[in-house]
């Protein structure tokens, strides 16, 4: 896929310092999802959390405003309604090490003896970032981000992996490429494992790519499981701004079986 140019964004970006902001929560509000405005935050190792209607948004106004009065968060210039949209730079931030990603010993032994399933990229973004955001009681893939994240999929910039048994889609996780760095969003499975070998199929597929760690934004055991480690926001924020140059991310089908090894 070729990687298209887009407008420059409005210079809020660029001019965020997070060296003191807070290490949870958000570090700052701004209501651009334009796709240009979410690549610059991706660079700047942001990522947007909207809000799902006005009672969030007020809830947002409410609970921040104090912060923003004090600076510890961030107001972007040019926004109309800036509660409206949350920015999140975790610290520290967990981190798979795509030569560190690996599958369980209960996920290997599924993989070697049941179903064969296979893994794709890029062949249904749209759809996997549609199935990411059903059932969500708290909805933040809203119609505005999901337009600016297919956007910036046309562009090039934003990615998918799918997992699939007999046709069917069972299974899939996407993100934003920033140079050495994958950041992954969200992920779905109706498939026991199935989301898991989304994300573990990633980081082979990223490796080979030239790449050199998936961001998976939130810790838990579930991350841990496959790989991730915390790493100071500080120094991710270098790995984001790292002279890189990879390779296009591999887009054909592949046997998951493959993950087991």
């Amino acid at each position: 896929m070729l990687i298209a140019s887009l407008p420059r964004p409005r210079p809020a970006w660029e001019s965020l310092d997070l060296t003191h902001a807070p290490a949870e929560g958000p570090v700052a509000f701004g209501d651009d999802l334009s796709p240009q405005s979410l690549l610059a935050a991706y660079r700047q190792g942001l990522y947007p959390f909207p809000a799902e209607g006005p009672e969030h948004r007020l809830f947002n106004e409410l609970s921040y405003e104090p912060e923003v009065a004090a600076g510890r968060v961030s107001l972007l210039a040019g926004s109309r309604e800036p509660y409206s949209v949350a920015w999140c730079s975790p610290d520290p931030r967990p981190l798979i090490a795509v030569d560190r990603a690996r599958a369980q010993r209960s996920l290997r032994r599924q993989l070697r003896g049941g179903p064969r399933w296979t893994t794709t990229a890029d062949v249904c973004f749209e759809r996997v970032v549609s199935h990411c955001r059903e059932g969500r009681s708290e909805r933040w893939l809203t119609d505005e981000l999901l337009a600016g994240l297919c956007r910036l999929h046309t562009c090039g910039y934003a990615h998918s992996v799918e997992v699939w048994e007999d046709g069917e889609l069972i299974g899939g996780t996407f993100g934003v490429r920033v140079g050495a760095v994958f950041s992954a969003d969200s992920q779905f499975t109706r498939r026991s494992g199935a989301g898991k070998v989304a994300v573990l199929e990633l980081t082979r597929r990223f490796a080979e790519a030239g790449g050199r760690a998936v961001d998976v934004q939130h810790d838990g055991d579930h991350a841990r499981l496959l790989g991730a480690r915390p790493v100071p926001r500080s120094r991710y924020l270098r790995l984001l701004r790292a002279p890189h140059r990879g390779s296009a991310l591999p887009t054909g089908p592949q046997p998951a079986r493959r993950l087991a090894d």
